[in-house]
This record gives structure tokens, sequence and C-alpha cells, in this order.
């Protein structure tokens, strides 16, 4: 598999790497906090047309592919963006695929009338819990029983506070909830989106893993203890080199299952759960490695790896521990155990 890229991706990775340095800085980030969200930024990815690529050019969209979608993540991840862009265009690409009768709200998603954004976990006794964008989407799309649905968020929405300052809320699915499909298909338009979903955001949190180290090595080099850098004492330059090469290898399976949606559409299931698991311990402990290379500065609010350490935590527990990905990595392989 050939994961060089071409010039247009490069150009693309470079474009959304530069709109996050100007409009995502770590100090932005803080003053997102503690909502997690950050208008500015939002409407500079709406103006970027970081939800429009999602979409296929027939519907209104650019059409770009899953890998390109996770090249962009990954700049997302790095900068730790506080903006629901991943949950936005995983429910933008599963509207253009549900026809022209949900035309009017996939056009609000792309315009930015509305934020429409997926829940990764089924609704539970009519409610989706800690949906990724529930406290500042207008829509929320998810499974609800048989029925994949997009629930209007009212104020019956409760906002979840959270150390990772996301905007989650638990939302729910009220009796005028608009039904995208029932039966088998939702169930399958579901598994497709969840899988698109899980893809991107190991592909974020690899992007997370790999800056925490690069926070760390920083600060391993300027920092003297005993008069020379503390990077080059063993125990801190071992466990970083670790992370290092786990953050590495994070991202190349993140990529390799964004590249197996047209590669190796079997195995799509299988490679993103396989790829959320691994990225989401990765990202784990190379931002627990980093925070202690700095030391007690790194415990403080005013350090910025500790914005990496809280939020990789609240971006994989969203969906669920990496045990819970990997029994569906067991459910695509060897098959569904009853019960």
């Amino acid at each position: 598999m050939d994961l060089s890229l071409s010039g247009e991706q490069r150009q693309l990775v470079d474009s959304f790497a530069a709109m996050y340095a100007r409009e995502s800085s770590t100090q932005r980030v803080r003053a997102a906090e503690p909502t997690g969200f950050d208008p500015r930024l939002w409407r500079a990815l709406l103006e970027t047309g970081a939800v429009d690529m999602a979409v296929t050019e027939a519907a209104g969209g650019w059409g770009a592919t899953e890998l390109e979608l996770a090249l962009v993540a990954e700049q997302y991840g790095r900068a730790i963006a506080s903006a629901p862009v991943i949950e936005a265009q995983v429910a933008a690409r599963l509207l253009g695929r549900c026809g022209d009768a949900r035309a009017e709200l996939l056009q609000a998603a792309l315009t930015g009338e509305r934020l429409v954004a997926f829940a990764p976990r089924p609704a539970r006794n009519g409610i989706f819990s800690l949906a990724p964008a529930g406290a500042v989407a207008d829509v929320v799309v998810g499974l609800d029983g048989t029925r994949l649905v997009a629930a209007l968020v009212g104020g019956d929405r409760r906002p979840v506070r959270n150390l990772g300052s996301l905007p989650l809320a638990d939302v729910p699915v009220g009796c005028d909830a608009e039904v995208l499909a029932e039966g088998d298909e939702a169930q399958r338009r579901f598994d497709d989106a969840l899988d698109l979903w899980l893809a991107l955001t190991a592909t974020a949190l690899a992007g997370a893993a790999k800056r925490a180290v690069e926070l760390a090595v920083d600060y391993a080099k300027q920092r003297h203890a005993f008069g020379v850098a503390i990077g080059s004492f063993q125990a801190v330059s071992h466990p970083l080199a670790d992370s290092a090469t786990a953050a590495d290898g994070a991202r190349l399976l993140a990529l390799e299952a964004a590249c197996a949606f047209v590669d190796e559409p079997h195995r799509v299931k299988e490679l993103a759960a396989m790829a959320f698991a691994f990225a989401s311990e990765t990202a784990r402990d190379a931002t627990q490695r980093s925070l202690h290379v700095h030391g007690g500065y790194g415990f403080g609010m005013e350090g910025d790896i500790q914005l990496y350490y809280r939020r990789v935590r609240g971006w994989a527990m969203v969906y669920g521990e990496p045990a819970v990905a990997l029994d569906r990595v067991a459910d695509a392989r060897y098959g569904t155990v009853a019960g």
C-alpha cells in the first residue's frame, strides 16, 4: 500500500495545517473552554470547505476520499481544535447518501445554517448519551433502535461537564425526529458512518500523540539538570522514543483503515476499529509521558501539554475504552456472539 502523498494531497494538508495554526492556537483552545467550541474556528472551517469536502460532487460537495478526510483529521488532532469537524463530516456524508429526500437538511449543514453532528453510540432509552457535539449541534444523526434518525436538538438537551472540555450533551430523540432509514438499511448506514468516524478519530488521535511527543522533545532539549539537557537521560529519551514509534504506527494503521474504504471494503470495519483502539492507547500513553517529562510545569493549566492530556482521553471515551473497539474487531473477524 503506497501512503506517499500526491501533490494535491500535500497542498490539502498544508492548507489545513496553516488554517489551524492561524485559527486554533493553544491560546484559542484555552479561550474556548469549558464548552470546547470556538465559533470563529467553526466559521473558518466552513469557509475552508471542511464539511463540503466530505460530500460527493453529485450531492453538492467536493467528493474527497476517506484518505483525504483522514489527512485533514490528522491536522485537527495536532491542533486539538475546538470544533466538531469530524462529527459534522460524518453526518454530512451520511446525509448525502440518503438520497434527495434529505437534500434540504444536507444543504443546511453545508451552508452552516445548521450544525449537524453524528452520534457514534446508539441511543439508549431514547437518548443519545454523551453526543460528541450535542451541546452545540442543531441536529444529531444516529441510530435509535431500528431507526436511523436526525433528532432536532432543543432546550431539553443536557450538557455534560467534562475534563476534556468537549461540547458533550445527552440529547433526547424527540417525537419530531426525522427518520432517515429503518431496519437493516438503517443499521448498515449507521455502521458505515461509524467506521468512518472511528477511522477519522483514530487519525486525529495519532496526530495529537505525535504533537505531544514533539512538545516533550522540545522541552527535554531546553530543560537542564546536573549541567546537561534532560533529554540526554535514558529515563527520558527511551520512553519518548517508544511513544514516537507508536505514534507513527498509529498513524500508519489509521491511514490504512482510511485507504481500505476504497482498496479493501471487506476489511473496513475491522481496520477502523483496530486503528481506533491502537490510536487511543498510543495517545493516552504519549500524552502521559510527555506530561511527566514536563514535570510540575506539565500539570499546570498554563502548560500546553495538559490540553492534549485531557482531550485525547475525552475524544476516545466518547465511543468507549479500547476494549470496546476490540470487541468490534472480533465481531468483524469472527462474527457477532449471541447475547
